[in-house]
C-alpha cells in the first residue's frame, strides 16, 4: 500500500515543466518578434492586440496595489513586536537604504559626465512637452498627508496610504491585545491579496509579450537610436549598482557569497523586469528574502518598506543621468552644488517613485529643485518603457539586498539557508515551484 502511494509522486515528479525563468524569456522573444513584425509591416491590429495585452496586465498589477500596500505596510510595523531591537533594525535598514542609494547616485553622476549623453542627439528643446503632472517639494510634502480616508485609495496615492497605514501600525502597536482582531483580520486580507497576485504573477510571460511587442512596435529601434548613450547610460549605470556594488556589499558588509544571492533573488528580478513594479513584485521579493534566510518577522517589515522607498535604478541611477542629459539638451550649465542636489532629492525623494511603473514624479521634482525646464520630461518619455525595466529590476534587487546586509550584521541571518538558495522560482505557498525538483517520500 505505501508503495502505490509513492507511485503517482514518482510519475507527477517526471512530469516535464517549462521553468518560469523559460517562460519569460520566450515570452520576451515572442514580444520582440512580434513587435518587430507589428512595424515592419504595419499591422494595426497586431500593434493594438500587444497594447491591450500589456495593458491588461499591468492593470491587474495595479488593481491590487493600494489595498497591498496598505495591509503590507500595516502588517509590517505591527509584525516589529515580534523582532528583537525592531527599533535598531528599522534604523539599520533605513541606513542602509541611503548608504545604497548614494552610491547609485553617484554612480548615474559618474557615467553621465564621462559619457555626456544629450550631445549629439539631435533633439532639441522644442521636441520636449511639459507634462501634465509636475512634483515639488511643496506638492511633496503636503501631498504625505491625505485629506480623506478614499482619495489615495481611488487615485492610487501611494505615498498617503503609506502614511495611513504607517499611522494605523503605530495606533495598532499602542493598543497592544485590543488591536489584535484588527491585525488578525489585516493579515488574512493581505493573504488573500497576495494569492490573488500570484495568479497575476503567473501571467507573467503574457504580459511579457505584449509588454516588449508593443514598445517595439511604437518606438521601433530608430527612436531607441536617438538615445542610445542615454539607453546605454542607464543600464550599464544600473547593471554597475547591481552586480558590482550590491556584490561588494554582500561580500564585504555581510560576508556571504554574492552569487548565492543572485540565485536565491532572480525570480524576484526577472519579474521586476518585465512588470515594471516594485509593487507588484513585492510577493515574489519577500518569498526569496525569506528563502535566503532572513527572518520572516524582519522580512515582512523591510521588504515592504523598501517597496515603497527604496529605489536604486528610479530614484538614484536614472534621475541623476535624466538631469545630465535634459542640462545639455536645453544648454543648461550645472555646477557642483547640483551635483549635490541631485544626491539629496535622491536620497530623501526616494518614496515619490511609489514602487509603481515608471518615475516622471521623481524626475520632475529633480528638474524643479535643480530649476532645470520640466519640457525635459517629454523627451524622455517616449523611451522611458525601455529604461523602466532595468530600472525596476534594480530596485527590487535593492530591496532584497539590504534585509540580507542588515540580517547578517546583527546575526539573525539564517546562513544555511543562504547558502542553500536555489535559482527556482516559488510559488504562492512558498513551495517548489516550476522546474524545482521535488523529493519522491520513501515508502512507509
Amino acid at each position: 500500500m505505501s508503495a502505490n502511494s509513492a507511485t503517482p509522486t514518482r510519475r507527477a515528479s517526471r512530469t516535464p515543466k517549462v521553468p518560469f525563468w523559460a517562460q519569460i524569456v520566450a515570452g520576451l522573444v515572442a514580444g520582440v518578434l512580434l513587435g518587430w513584425l507589428a512595424r515592419s509591416q504595419d499591422i494595426s491590429w497586431l500593434r493594438s492586440t500587444l497594447e491591450q495585452i500589456g495593458g491588461i496586465f499591468v492593470q491587474l498589477l495595479k488593481l491590487a496595489v493600494a489595498p497591498l500596500v496598505f495591509f503590507a505596510i500595516l502588517v509590517s510595523i505591527t509584525n516589529l513586536r515580534k523582532v528583537n531591537n525592531a527599533a535598531r533594525l528599522a534604523g539599520r535598514t533605513l541606513l542602509w537604504f541611503m548608504v545604497t542609494s548614494l552610491i547609485a547616485v553617484a554612480i548615474g553622476l559618474t557615467i553621465g559626465l564621462l559619457t555626456n549623453p544629450g550631445a549629439g542627439t539631435g533633439l532639441t528643446p522644442q521636441d520636449g512637452e511639459k507634462p501634465e503632472k509636475a512634483g515639488s517639494w511643496i506638492d511633496f510634502l503636503t501631498g504625505i498627508v491625505p485629506t480623506d480616508v478614499i482619495t489615495p485609495f481611488t487615485e492610487l496615492n501611494v505615498l498617503q496610504i503609506v502614511f495611513m497605514a504607517a499611522v494605523a501600525g503605530a495606533a495598532a502597536l499602542k493598543l497592544g491585545d485590543r488591536a489584535q482582531p484588527i491585525l488578525t483580520f489585516s493579515e488574512s486580507v493581505l493573504q488573500l491579496l497576495q494569492k490573488a497576485l500570484w495568479w497575476v504573477i503567473r501571467l507573467a510571460p503574457i504580459g511579457t509579450v505584449g509588454l516588449i511587442g508593443y514598445a517595439i512596435a511604437d518606438y521601433g529601434w530608430d527612436l531607441i537610436g536617438k538615445y542610445a548613450t542615454f539607453t546605454a547610460d542607464v543600464y550599464i549605470g544600473c547593471a554597475l549598482v547591481m552586480f558590482g556594488v550590491y556584490p561588494l556589499l554582500l561580500a564585504t558588509a555581510a560576508r556571504v557569497n554574492p552569487l548565492q544571492f543572485f540565485k536565491g533573488a532572480w525570480p524576484a528580478i526577472q519579474l521586476a523586469f518585465v512588470s515594471r513594479s516594485s509593487v507588484g513584485t513585492m510577493p515574489v521579493t519577500q518569498k526569496v528574502t525569506e528563502r535566503l534566510g532572513v527572518p520572516k518577522e524582519y522580512t515582512s517589515f523591510a521588504v515592504p518598506f523598501g517597496a515603497t522607498t527604496k529605489m536604486d535604478g528610479c530614484a538614484a541611477v536614472y534621475p541623476a543621468l535624466a538631469a545630465i542629459f535634459i542640462a545639455q539638451i536645453f544648454d543648461v550649465p550645472l555646477g557642483v552644488q547640483d551635483y549635490v542636489l541631485i544626491a539629496f532629492v535622491s536620497v530623501v525623494g526616494s518614496a515619490a517613485t511609489a514602487g509603481l511603473t515608471g518615475a516622471t514624479v521623481m524626475l520632475t521634482l529633480t528638474l524643479s529643485t535643480l530649476g532645470l525646464p520640466l519640457e525635459g520630461v517629454g523627451l524622455l518619455m517616449a523611451i522611458d518603457p525601455v529604461l523602466d525595466m532595468m530600472r525596476t529590476a534594480t530596485n527590487v534587487a535593492g530591496q532584497a539586498v539590504v534585509p540580507v546586509i542588515v540580517a547578517a550584521r546583527e546575526r539573525i541571518l539564517d546562513r544555511d539557508a543562504y547558502d542553500s538558495a536555489s535559482a527556482s522560482p516559488v510559488d504562492e505557498d512558498g513551495m517548489p515551484g516550476p522546474g524545482q525538483r521535488e523529493a519522491v517520500p520513501a515508502t512507509v
